[in-house]
């Protein structure tokens, strides 16, 4: 088998994704497999602003592994790529040398070992969103499927999927629409193995996990009557925590006051109620659309979602934590999230000890979500269960890595194959033995 090292560097970690395929004599086409997906430990990279070597070295344990793993004789034809998401994106607009200097250490980290190193680069949103629909349909063999005739086929009965990815600082939507794309800024196009797909594709920058549950807890902040006391009603009733200012407003997400003091403590105090946590939520966003035009939010042109959806990333961790990725029907979701959302702090921590870290935040996410799937994206009632929470397929994690590597190295050919008119040896001399046995 050939291997190929896709790291994904996120905006709240980073990990490296091993895959594997047979050395296929069909322009490098073969059937690609997850061998290992390896968590680098700390934080992702955009938050070794101010020690660049510290995010190249902590590429270095997954990479040991992964050198373990490839037999030594393949690791100098390995390809190897490192992309960045919305985390590096905010920091590119914070501050461009800094990210820079983060990416000229990675670059010297990963050069160190014997691999064919592509390069780091940032992706913009509309490439994250597209790699993640390419992963999607190749690994459900909608875009191109292995026949029993050992041809790679494109399967006409099979309908595309569409991705709904939520990361820590960006989220994407992207399908195929039922109509012509009127937004030339919002479309992609890919020819796929002899066949066209024309997408629909959006990435909203800082509607991502940690930077909405950032701008959420800033407006609470700005709309405090005291302003070293904000009182949250998506924490649970009895949870308390204290921020810094600093901490707040340090991100281009969050619009800072006037003169916020950095150094100022505030003081979070959770309410668990979950209707004004709705209230507060919808705000973040801006639901009009303006007249004859479809919208998903914030007035970016988006056509009527349509057609089966996976939902990969934080939309499936927070679903699953809250056991609501088994088709249940939205009346269900929305009745478990309002029961999680109105237990206490005392009460959650004795059910949930190992989660404690992010317990504090399911409720505002779970709403965050439903907000950003029926409100923002447009799904309703009808198309609820078009929505699949899954974080693999095919015993392969959903993300927008194998998609990147799969158009990288070209391994899904623009056109189909030619099949070759004629038939096999093997055909050819079982025909004759047939005829000579025959005559005799």
């Amino acid at each position: 088998p050939q291997y190929g090292l896709v790291f994904d560097a996120g905006s709240t970690h980073t990990a490296l994704y091993i895959y594997q395929w047979p050395a296929d004599k069909e322009n490098g086409t073969g059937i690609v497999s997850q061998v290992e997906a390896c968590t680098v430990s700390g934080p992702g990279i955009s938050s070794y602003a101010d020690d660049p070597a510290g995010a190249g070295a902590s590429l270095k344990p997954c990479l040991d592994k992964a050198m373990k793993i490839i037999p030594a004789e393949q690791q100098r034809e390995t390809p190897t790529y490192l992309g960045a998401t919305a985390g590096m994106r905010l920091l590119r607009e914070q501050n461009s040398t800094k990210a820079e200097q983060v990416f000229a250490e990675v670059a010297k980290a990963i050069g160190e070992y014997p691999v064919d190193f592509r390069g780091a680069q940032i992706l913009t949103g509309k490439e994250e969103g597209s790699f993640g629909w390419i992963t999607i349909n190749y690994l459900l063999e909608t875009l191109v499927k292995f026949s029993f005739a050992e041809k790679w086929e494109h399967p006409w009965d099979a309908e595309v999927l569409g991705a709904l990815d939520l990361g820590g600082a960006s989220t994407q939507i992207t399908f195929q629409p039922g109509v012509t794309i009127e937004d030339k800024n919002t479309s992609v196009f890919f020819r796929l193995y002899g066949t066209n797909y024309s997408l629909y594709t959006h990435s909203y920058l800082c509607y991502g996990q940690t930077q909405a549950l950032k701008m959420l807890l800033a407006a609470l902040h700005q709309n405090s009557s005291t302003p070293q006391q904000i009182s949250h009603p998506c924490y649970p009733k009895g949870y308390q925590e204290n921020i810094t200012t600093a901490n707040l407003y340090d991100s281009p997400c969050v619009h800072a006051p006037s003169v916020p003091s950095p150094a100022q403590v505030l003081t979070v105090t959770g309410t668990g109620d979950p209707t004004a946590c709705s209230t507060v939520i919808r705000k973040l966003f801006n639901f009009t659309c303006g007249a004859n035009r479809t919208c998903g939010f914030n007035g970016v042109y988006q056509p009527p979602v349509q057609g089966q959806f996976f939902a990969f990333a934080g939309f499936y961790y927070t679903f699953h934590f809250l056991n609501l990725t088994s088709k249940q029907s939205l009346s269900d979701v929305n009745s478990t999230i309002q029961t999680f959302c109105r237990k206490d702090w005392k009460e959650l921590v004795a059910t949930f000890p190992q989660q404690e870290r992010y317990l504090h935040t399911y409720c505002s996410m779970a709403i965050y979500i439903l907000t950003l799937l029926l409100d923002g994206y447009k799904f309703n009632e009808h198309m609820w269960n078009s929505i699949h929470f899954s974080r693999q397929a095919a015993n392969t994690d959903i993300g927008w890595t194998l998609g990147f590597m799969l158009n990288f190295t070209n391994m899904i050919p623009a056109e189909a194959l030619e099949h070759i008119k004629g038939h096999q040896p093997s055909l050819w001399a079982g025909a004759v033995s047939f005829i000579v046995l025959a005559m005799v």
